[in-house]
């Protein structure tokens, strides 16, 4: 069997995606929004899926899929207690759900955990993200991916949060990015990576229009895409562990 993957926050499936392309197979997927849930339906049709975090349990999990843990979980807990675009209100938001996430980590105790949250959680909670993973007995790193480093026309940057249950596998994890890093450099690949530096040239989110043009669900869509992570921006991540663990 390929490795497995939990699918948390799911929203249309980006990460879901990125996982699959590195050779990971999704056993199970939560996303509390309809407009997303139909859009997994029509594209991971016989995956078990729940539509509330917090009534995903150990128990539940492996009365639907048969099994008892996964090799990775993901999962991009809601941003807007951490965002600029909002309040910033963090643990007082109310879509404040990492508590939850790390309940299911902690549950079901997968090898790796990859997370993902908006620039602006690192000067908020991302040392209680990373304090509550290395108490639970993960060893943990967090760094940030730009989308316009895959070479999207913006930045998008995104803080992504890896974690693993022995030290040695993450150390395995950083040295294959510096490897790989080295080898696009030397390669002249870089381009996407140095547009990174050049703030000024890119808008921090892609451009939509948002007058009524008569596609429908048009609105559900933009908002889809704006909660979405760019897959390209992860799949890396995915690529890394799947040749550590294979």
């Amino acid at each position: 069997m390929s490795k497995t993957h939990l699918s948390l926050f799911s929203g249309i499936g980006g990460f879901d995606l990125a996982a699959e392309w590195a050779g990971f197979q999704t056993v199970g997927q939560c996303e509390w929004a309809n407009y997303p849930t139909k859009v997994l339906e029509k594209h991971w049709t016989d995956v078990p899926r729940w539509r509330d975090i917090r009534a995903l349990t150990k128990e539940n999990f492996y009365e639907r899929t048969g099994l008892r843990t996964v090799d990775v979980i993901s999962g991009g807990f809601p941003c807007q207690p951490f965002s600029v675009a909002g309040k910033r209100r963090g643990v007082a938001d109310d879509r404040y759900l990492w508590p939850e996430l790390l309940r299911i980590v902690q549950e079901i105790r997968p090898a790796w955990f990859v997370g993902e949250n908006v620039a602006g959680i690192i000067t908020m909670e991302l040392d209680t993200v990373l304090s509550d993973l290395e108490s639970s007995g993960y060893s943990t790193q967090a760094f940030i991916i730009p989308a316009c480093a895959k070479d999207a026309p913006h930045r998008r940057d995104r803080c992504a949060i890896v974690a693993h249950t022995e030290s040695d596998g993450l150390q395995r994890f950083r040295a294959k990015g510096e490897q790989e890093c080295r080898a696009r450099l030397k390669a002249g690949e870089s381009k996407g990576c140095c547009k990174v530096h050049h703030r000024e040239k890119w808008r921090a989110e892609p451009g939509v229009g948002r007058v009524v043009n008569g596609i429908s669900c048009r609105m559900d869509r933009i908002k889809c895409l704006g909660n979405a992570v760019v897959p390209q921006q992860f799949y890396p991540i995915f690529k890394a562990i799947a040749d550590i663990e294979g």
